[in-house]
């Protein structure tokens, strides 16, 4: 029950207290009056809020008459007071008899209105020539050129001025109210009156159904016949009910439908013209408020019967695709009221100073009979307006016409009730003009007022279904779609539905509007969202026939065709060249592209209209929603182009998706031209996101995508020498083997797919791949110190040693775990080799991005050293790496050997453990000889089991490594080159095949070790290790290369 017990009984009071004051006072009560050939206003205020009074108070009756729980809810309710309060609430006695004498409601209703059936008799039939008038078809319209101001050229700069002013906008569905209820209470005149039979078949004849509170409706001929059913003598009435609604049923959802068609042509017409002059506001403000109220009837008039389709052979009368047009332009017409208020404020400020004033001063002269109240009323109304004056418009002051319109109000009450001096009857000039003054202060004071009166649809909120599926039938209506901004706009006029009486309701209205909301505006955007995207799919597959890795076929039919080779045969298929489709034999025929641009067209159109509204106080943004969708599909069609398939371990090659990239984001500046929208903002936020492991809705990006292939397939297939390092080439290249692998390792890591791979990632997706990069070689460290760990004995020995030969090949033999040491270490060159590759890619991107940055940077990495503050030196080193610059200390590889050292282990352990290392690694670089794969290639650039990448970790691991511990890095690796030359030059003293046959190779490794370090030189080498062996070496190694001319 919307109303607690203690209202609804005071309500009932209040009205019945109030009916019997106008019955009993014999009031004048009419809309209009018959005293002169033409129609005149008489008290149209009294008169409207006397029957909404009796119409309001009917309609809570038989709607607490469907609350089938009723009693019980009033129980419950007194329950809980005596329970709150201690003692019962005072009303539920009255309450309990109230629920018993309204058992049978429209029974006690017309008991309660019989006394009343005169007075509410006049009232009604005061709407004989309004309603009729109002309630004309569209052909009518049509031939009377209704709401058109170019229809009489010469008559639009004139006001529009009538002697029924108020009734011109007075709601048809509220009038319909009126009169079907008023004869229901008051049926006795049916019988009686011809005039009331008239009236009340007409309404009969305008629908089916019509609205008690909200969304409850009653279906007006069952809910008449079942009560007149009961009644004696009123068989004619039945009769002329179900003939009415056999003609309803087979005539008005045409005659609706027609109505529709006329207003949206005509709303739009109005529109143009008032947007193109604004001026015609001021005189044509009645058309503006007649033109809302007629198209609210139509859309409420189809709202309520939407639901409740009859039984007719034509069932698409109740269905309206259009009805965006027509809800856009009425929201159009509202918003030009608000936006041109100073100049509607202007005229009618003037009309009524410079008229009304001086006609109600003739007026009030000519009466012959003026009682002193009335007088002094009247007085009150020139005197007011005559005061009015431009300059308090110009300085800003708040108008407030309440008082007047209230003065008029009691006016009306004093001069039609029974034997009054100063009959209002008598007098009808003096309505007139004050009822137009009426009309004129609302327009000031209070526009959304008469608004509310003329095109509140707030009422939509309750027909959320309804609501939703006229959205739905106009967005598949192309013409449409520029409209249909106008339904999440009228969400924001859901907050007139709130009432202070029923505060709770708030929040449930308040989530209500805004899911509306944002359900059409999600739609809105995503209907928007996939136009566009299917033009860049389109734009990206043109722009993908022109990748040079589709010009062999194009050369090759050329080069056929200049040695005269034969032509294909006719049944072959002839691929067409890229460019054809832009040829046009015809404008008229519409390709596939035209009509995605022109439905991009209208749906971008319906954005430009309300860049921002305002729902319960929230601000929405349209665009925003359009950003949102176009966010989330650009980032799924990104990972989509990757075509990453974890099974098979397939992907896109790099450059490929950032051609598709670069298609989608040339492709998308299109919408520049049709909407104000950061396109540049959207490509940022996107590509960004893809830099990140997970983007903001935690899916899966190109950067995990490409990071988990390049660590599970090429490098664990380079780890075990299947692809290798070729540093020519500077790529990977696949190792030739008996079984075909799935993929070519130089296709996804040359030269252009690394910068490609650095243009998609960036350098927050290089840096999450390195830290991943980083986490397998940790892992490997950790098993190279426990191999260290294990041997310790024997490498402090052969640390020490290392000048004897005899001694140290005894100790050699002792060792264990020498190849799984070079092995574990050729790894993790592997790795770094690739990252280098990768860095030296980022670079490229980035100096062709923003050289004025990589200057700056290059220059603070030049300038500091590592033998100044070491925290100051990593620093500068992290940022140079970000930007790709390789530095003598990887400050990744740094963090990532700092992060495993233990709170057990202290700094001389660490520094013992890593010297090992590297006496380790130097004493077993010997058994490399053994390795039949261990040669050096000259084409290549390294060796066939990647051993050359040993180079690559000794340096950096070593550097890492002793940067942690604040050690000497120089004075370790020099260490590192005495042993390794030691144990490397007692090769050429052994005499075994197998041990000579690859030991030049293994020569090589001392130089690209030097040659690779920033610590050490040449002359340190040759100190140690001659350098004729070095050379010898590379002659011998460069005589098995084949010299071939191509």
């Amino acid at each position: 029950m919307a109303y607690p017990s203690t209202r609804l009984i005071h309500f009932i009071l209040s009205v019945n207290k109030s009916v019997h004051t106008i019955f009993f006072s014999g009031c004048l009560i009419e809309c209009i009056c018959i005293f002169l050939p033409t129609l005149q206003t008489i008290n149209f205020d009294f008169t409207k809020n006397y029957l909404d009074l009796v119409v309001t108070y009917a309609s809570v009756i038989l709607m607490l008459s469907r609350i089938d729980e009723k009693k019980a809810l009033v129980g419950l309710y007194n329950c809980a007071h005596e329970m709150s309060n201690g003692t019962s609430n005072p009303a539920y006695p009255r309450l309990g008899q109230m629920m018993a004498d309204y058992e049978h409601p429209m029974k006690k209703l017309v008991e309660e209105f019989g006394p009343h059936t005169k007075a509410v008799t006049e009232a009604l039939l005061s709407l004989q020539l309004v309603y009729p008038r109002r309630n004309l078809q569209a052909e009518q319209w049509r031939s009377a050129q209704l709401l058109s101001l170019l229809s009489t050229p010469a008559t639009m700069l004139a006001p529009v001025s009538c002697d029924t002013m108020a009734c011109e906008y007075l709601s048809l569905e509220v009038m319909e109210r009126w009169i079907i209820l008023g004869f229901m209470l008051c049926h006795s005149s049916l019988n009686t009156n011809q005039a009331s039979q008239e009236l009340w078949k007409m309404a009969l004849r305008s629908g089916l159904y019509l609205t008690i509170i909200r969304e409850e409706t009653i279906n007006i001929h069952k809910f008449s016949e079942d009560y007149f059913d009961g009644l004696k003598g009123y068989g004619k009435r039945v009769a002329d009910i179900k003939e009415c609604r056999e003609n309803t049923i087979a005539n008005c959802g045409a005659i609706h439908r027609e109505k529709r068609l006329y207003l949206r042509n005509a709303l739009k017409e109005l529109c143009k013209v008032l947007e193109d002059e604004p001026r015609l506001l001021g005189p044509k403000a009645l058309f503006v408020f007649m033109a809302l109220s007629f198209s609210r009837d139509e859309v409420l008039w189809l709202v309520r019967h939407s639901e409740n389709i009859p039984k007719t052979k034509t069932p698409e009368d109740y269905v309206d695709s259009q009805m965006a047009e027509l809800l856009f332009h009425m929201e159009r017409l509202q918003t030009l009221l608000h936006q041109h208020k100073a100049i509607i404020d202007r005229y009618h400020l003037l009309y009524l100073s410079q008229f009304d004033a001086l006609v109600i001063n003739d007026t009030v002269q000519s009466l012959y009979v003026c009682p002193e109240e009335e007088s002094i009323l009247m007085s009150s109304f020139v005197s007011g307006l005559s005061a009015l004056n431009v300059k308090q418009l110009e300085n800003g002051e708040e108008f407030d016409f309440r008082a007047i319109r209230l003065d008029w109000l009691r006016l009306q009450a004093y001069t039609s009730v029974a034997k009054a001096t100063l009959s209002l009857k008598e007098y009808p000039d003096l309505a007139k003009i004050m009822n137009m003054t009426q009309f004129h202060t609302r327009v000031i004071d209070n526009m959304d007022g008469l608004l509310q009166e003329t095109a509140d649809l707030s009422i939509l909120c309750f027909y959320p279904r309804v609501f939703e599926k006229m959205f739905l039938q106009s967005s598949e209506d192309v013409a449409m779609q520029r409209y249909l901004i106008a339904f999440p706009v009228l969400c924001s006029h859901f907050s007139r539905t709130a009432h202070p009486l029923c505060p709770e309701e708030t929040e449930v209205s308040e989530k209500r509007s805004l899911k509306l909301c944002v359900t059409f505006l999600e739609e809105i955007a995503k209907q928007t969202s996939t136009v566009i995207l299917e033009i860049c799919a389109e734009q990206c597959n043109l722009n993908d026939q022109l990748l040079p890795k589709h010009c062999a076929e194009t050369i090759s039919k050329a080069r056929n065709k200049k040695q005269k080779r034969p032509a294909p045969k006719k049944g072959e298929v002839q691929k067409e060249k890229p460019g054809t489709e832009s040829h046009r034999k015809d404008r008229v025929i519409m390709t596939n592209m035209d009509k995605m641009h022109l439905t991009l067209s209208e749906l971008c159109t319906t954005f430009t209209h309300y860049p921002d509204f305002t729902v319960y106080n929230h601000i929405i943004l349209p665009t925003e929603f359009l950003f949102s969708q176009l966010e989330i599909r650009l980032s799924k069609i990104i990972v989509q182009m990757a075509n990453y398939n974890q099974t098979t371990q397939e992907i896109s090659r790099p450059s490929d998706l950032l051609a598709a990239v670069r298609a989608y984001t040339t492709s998308l500046q299109i919408l520049n031209r049709y909407i104000n929208v950061d396109v540049t903002r959207l490509i940022r936020s996107v590509l960004l996101q893809q830099t990140q492991p997970l983007d903001s809705r935690g899916g899966q990006t190109i950067t995990t995508l490409y990071t988990n292939w390049y660590l599970e397939s090429l490098l664990r297939q380079a780890s075990s020498a299947l692809i290798l390092h070729c540093p020519t080439m500077h790529c990977f290249i696949n190792q030739t083997t008996e079984t075909e692998q799935s993929f070519r390792a130089e296709q996804f890591s040359d030269i252009c797919e690394m910068r490609a791979l650095a243009g998609l990632l960036g350098p927050y997706g290089l840096k999450f791949l390195s830290e991943n990069l980083m986490w397998h070689i940790t892992s490997q460290v950790a098993e190279l110190k426990k191999l260290v760990m294990e041997n310790m004995d024997i490498l402090m020995q052969m640390r020490s040693k290392f000048d004897k030969p005899e001694e140290m090949s005894a100790l050699q033999k002792r060792l264990t775990g020498c190849e799984n040491v070079l092995k574990r270490m050729t790894i993790i060159g592997v790795i770094l080799s690739f990252r280098a590759m990768a860095q030296d890619s980022l670079e490229d991107v980035m100096k062709q991005h923003c050289p004025f940055l990589m200057r700056p940077i290059a220059s603070l990495r030049d300038l500091v050293s590592p033998d100044n503050d070491i925290k100051v030196t990593l620093s500068v080193y992290e940022l140079a790496s970000a930007a790709g610059l390789q530095c003598s200390i990887d400050p990744t590889l740094v963090a990532a050997i700092a992060s495993m050292r233990t709170d057990n282990s202290s700094k001389e352990e660490e520094c013992k453990l890593a010297s090992l290392l590297l006496i380790f690694i130097a004493v077993s670089l010997p058994i490399l000889a053994l390795d039949v794969n261990s040669f050096y290639s000259r084409e290549h650039g390294g060796h066939q089991n990647n051993i050359h990448c040993l180079a690559t970790a000794i340096n950096h691991l070593s550097a890492a490594m002793f940067t942690t511990q604040n050690e000497n890095i120089q004075q370790h690796l020099k260490e590192f080159l005495l042993v390794a030359s030691s144990t490397l030059l007692q090769l050429g003293q052994n005499a075994e095949k197998v041990e000579v046959k690859n030991r030049d190779s293994i020569y090589l490794l001392l130089h690209l070790i030097v040659q690779g370090s920033p610590f050490l030189t040449q002359d340190m080498l040759e100190s140690c290790f001659p350098y004729v062996l070095l050379r010898n070496a590379y002659r011998e190694v460069y005589k098995t290369f084949i010299h071939t001319l191509g």
